[in-house]
């Protein structure tokens, strides 16, 4: 049931943040039957303001409220993507191209289930990643997590031009 009713929420809630000019990063539901949680994902060209994430969370509300299964109530978590920005589309991979992602995968590719390294995009149904020198290709349905990941050099100091 849980993920049908992810299922029927992402498909509603795809088309209405299109409408508005956001992007559905990712959509998920936990908790239990009784006490569901919907969790969103938004994000916006430029990055998503604080004000925008109160909108939503108001129009995600009025559409989501007379769904079925969340009749007897429900927790609702809307927000950013964050700076380690979830990866859930293929075409997040072609996006972030250049940028380090870490992977989880649900098999091991090249003796790993787990690993870090640069997006270089997708070819087909496969992710290039390349990790410790080589060139890895992942099939995109063994990959159960990824994510941005983002690392700050708080060695370099801050200059009065760039605002630290």
């Amino acid at each position: 049931m849980a993920n049908d009713l992810k299922a029927r929420l992402t498909e509603l809630l795809e088309a209405a943040a299109v409408e508005r000019g956001f992007e559905l990063v990712l959509l998920d539901v936990a908790g239990t039957r009784r006490d569901p949680l919907v969790q969103v994902y938004l994000d916006h060209d430029g990055g998503i303001t604080i004000d925008q994430i109160a909108q939503a969370n108001r129009w995600i509300d009025e559409l989501i409220e007379p769904i079925s299964g969340l009749e007897n109530g429900y927790a609702l978590e809307v927000s950013s993507p964050g700076i380690e920005r979830p990866l859930v589309k293929l075409a997040d991979f072609d996006r972030f191209s250049g940028s380090e992602a870490k992977f989880t995968l649900s098999r091991e590719i090249e003796g790993r289930k787990h690993l870090t390294g640069t997006l270089h995009g997708s070819d087909g149904s496969e992710v290039l990643v390349e990790a410790d020198g080589a060139m890895i290709r992942i099939p995109f349905d063994s990959i159960s997590r990824a994510k941005l990941r983002v690392t700050i050099d708080f060695s370099k100091e801050g200059t009065a031009d760039d605002g630290i």
